[in-house]
């Protein structure tokens, strides 16, 4: 009787799902499932910042964190604990033993050996520094250039880090005690900001460095401390001599070469 009543008078009905009446439900569903995606996204970040906290005791060492910082991403990146130079070893020579004998060779793959770094060639006057026995021709010496530029934010620290605590920078090479020349070796190393350089350390390897036995290995190595704010780049250019002989170009060799950053008390 009323089937029959609703169809004289015109009248249809529908699902409730269709009048709209099911729409209040599925937003409330909503919004519960966003609620609980940000309280396990806060947990995730809480767990991972207690992680770093734990390894490097950041708040106990007093230093200032980031509001925004991705706490899975700098675990991952570990930019306390490793070394920030790509391909440190690029010849493969071990500084726990003496440097191999290096063969003459008549031309170096500077991309192919030196992946990571810039590297070229800069020939240098006949004479080398050397003295020459009268009659005799002069050596041809060259430097080999490598340098690369270390962006210490997209290494996983951060800008008031960098400004206001000041991690130590070190930097550390080992190069080979070649005997080619009277300074067989060079390092530079600049700390850099947006405007250009706050800080640098340079060193000369000097002919006094001569004595002792062929292909020992000399470290050299400097950490930057209260180098003021600002600094966001690291740039690191060492240069070895090579000679060349009849058969090919004599070698000197650098390896283990670093930059690290350490947390301070």
């Amino acid at each position: 009787m009323e089937q029959r009543t609703d169809e004289l008078l015109g009248r249809t009905t529908s699902p409730a799902s269709e009048r709209g009446e099911g729409a209040p439900a599925r937003g409330v569903m909503a919004s519960e499932q966003q609620q609980q995606q940000e309280e396990e996204e806060e947990k995730s970040r809480s767990s991972w910042r207690q992680r770093c906290e734990e390894r490097w005791g950041l708040a106990r060492r007093g230093v200032p964190l980031p509001d925004d910082a991705d706490w899975e991403a700098l675990w991952a990146l570990k930019p306390f604990e490793r070394n920030l130079l790509r391909n440190p070893n690029p010849e493969g020579v071990n500084i726990s033993e003496p440097a191999p004998p290096g063969a003459p060779r008549m031309s170096l793959d500077l991309q192919g050996v030196f992946k990571g770094w810039q590297a070229r060639i800069e020939p240098l006057p006949a004479d080398g520094g050397k003295k020459v026995p009268l009659g005799l021709v002069s050596p041809r010496y060259r430097w080999c250039v490598r340098e690369q530029r270390v962006d210490l934010l997209a290494a996983g620290l951060w800008g008031e880090l960098l400004d206001s605590y000041q991690p130590r920078i070190t930097v550390m090479d080992w190069y080979e005690n070649s005997k080619l020349a009277r300074s067989v070796y060079e390092l530079h190393v600049q700390l850099l900001g947006t405007d250009g350089a706050i800080a640098e350390f340079q060193y000369v390897a000097c002919e006094d460095e001569e004595g002792g036995a062929k292909q020992d290995w000399h470290q050299v190595s400097h950490v930057f401390r209260r180098y003021g704010p600002g600094v966001r780049f690291v740039h690191f250019l060492q240069k070895t001599k090579d000679v060349e002989m009849p058969a090919g170009y004599l070698r000197t060799r650098a390896t283990d070469s670093s930059i690290s950053v350490q947390l301070w008390d």
